[in-house]
């Protein structure tokens, strides 16, 4: 099968991409392969649901930009196709005086990074959450949720209703590079393909390498274990509650997300997987094993974060560390209060020095372009980053 453009994953960031490029180029044939049976499958489908403000990122970072862009957009995106939302907000709280210089220095990137943001003392803050335990807060106005799951799915429909195709349980086995085209072949078909990007997630660094990429970056996947709340304490969270993150790692720490089609979340912790698609708490795959615990990066990465580590594997394993921990910011909670639900795992690029990559990541050559690295928020940042991806392609052809 010929097609001009090829996009390898129908997750979010296949799909918007998918969907922006048929907008712009409505007369070229584009072809998107899943190799899964549905589109959303992975990260995308175990998604939070947050449309994040973007307060975390580093100004002129590609995540601050899409992320105060993305959000725009995501909203305007659901009210054009009647896709459910709630702009709610959300409180990240420090539980302890020694967390407000944090505090105040996130509330200060927040103003840098142009968002509605307040700085709150306790009172304000237990105004709008009156069951956290904190003595200062910030209010952030531009966060909301949605369903993600049918945020894709739409992509997808306009997508295939513009003329794209979308080929399911097609899985790339191999891509062999000719003078003028690509030779792609799946688990279903063959295709030549004029160009290829790459939105594989968890597999997106095989992906790349099968193109001859020589990528440094590894992707390491990190299993993320939520709970729910039970009905009877929801009345606890009626936003969304965060913690002061650790500046040094990439992940949030353990928060409560209101959902959009009710409930409210508890975590996630974060454990590495070893293998790529790492949802039981116990699971290898011989050869993605071996390849995740003889990647040197890793050690580099484990010795410098050594506690951290531990402290996330204990709580994987006991009910009674995660609820403690989750009780930092909730003292009313109990075990009985929440109950295990299905893990997600992001799929985090990590340097072999040790380096997590923080920002969105890509890499390309003249008929090739390999998202790298795209965790949280990438869901936000979805439209922005098919525009992005638009524009890449764009400044090849053009």
């Amino acid at each position: 099968m010929k097609t001009d453009i090829l996009i390898v994953g129908a997750g979010i960031i296949g799909l918007s991409t998918a969907y922006h490029l048929s907008k712009e180029y409505p007369d070229k044939q584009i072809t998107v392969v899943e190799k899964e049976a549905a589109a959303a499958t992975h990260q995308t489908g175990h998604n939070s649901g947050v449309i994040h403000s973007g307060i975390y990122y580093r100004p002129g970072s590609y995540k601050a930009q899409f992320a105060r862009n993305g959000s725009k957009s995501m909203i305007a995106f659901c009210k054009a196709h009647d896709i459910e939302y709630n702009q709610c907000g959300k409180v990240i709280v420090a539980t302890s005086e020694a967390e407000i210089p944090r505090l105040k220095a996130l509330y200060e990137r927040g103003l840098e990074n142009h968002l509605d943001v307040t700085l709150l003392d306790g009172q304000k803050v237990r105004e709008i959450e009156p069951f956290v335990r904190t003595v200062s807060g910030i209010l952030v106005k531009d966060t909301g949720i949605v369903d993600y799951r049918l945020v894709t799915e739409k992509f997808g429909e306009l997508f295939e209703a513009g003329g794209g195709i979308i080929h399911y349980s097609a899985q790339v086995e191999d891509i062999e590079r000719r003078d003028n085209h690509l030779m792609i072949k799946t688990s279903q078909e063959h295709y030549e393909a004029d160009y290829l990007i790459n939105c594989a997630g968890l597999y997106s660094d095989k992906l790349a390498r099968l193109c001859g990429i020589d990528t440094a970056v590894r992707i390491i996947p990190f299993r993320g274990e939520y709970f729910k709340l039970d009905e009877s304490v929801e009345h606890y969270v009626r936003t969304l509650i965060y913690p002061v993150p650790n500046p040094e790692l990439p992940f949030l720490g353990v928060h409560f997300t209101n959902m959009i089609g009710g409930g409210v979340d508890v975590g996630p912790n974060a454990v590495l997987g070893f293998k790529k698609e790492a949802y039981g708490k116990i699971g290898f795959d011989f050869r993605e094993t071996t390849e995740i615990l003889t990647f040197p990066g890793l050690y580099r990465m484990g010795i410098k974060n050594i506690k951290e580590a531990i402290g996330e594997y204990y709580r994987s394993f006991n009910k009674k560390a995660f609820v403690k921990e989750a009780k930092k910011l909730i003292p009313l909670l109990d075990e009985e209060h929440i109950q295990p639900m299905e893990a997600g795992v992001r799929a985090q690029a990590m340097k072999p020095d040790g380096t997590l990559l923080d920002d969105f990541y890509f890499e390309e050559d003249e008929r090739s372009l390999h998202v790298l690295n795209a965790p949280s928020p990438a869901a936000t940042c979805s439209i922005e980053i098919g525009k992005e991806i638009v524009e890449r392609f764009k400044s090849k052809t053009d």
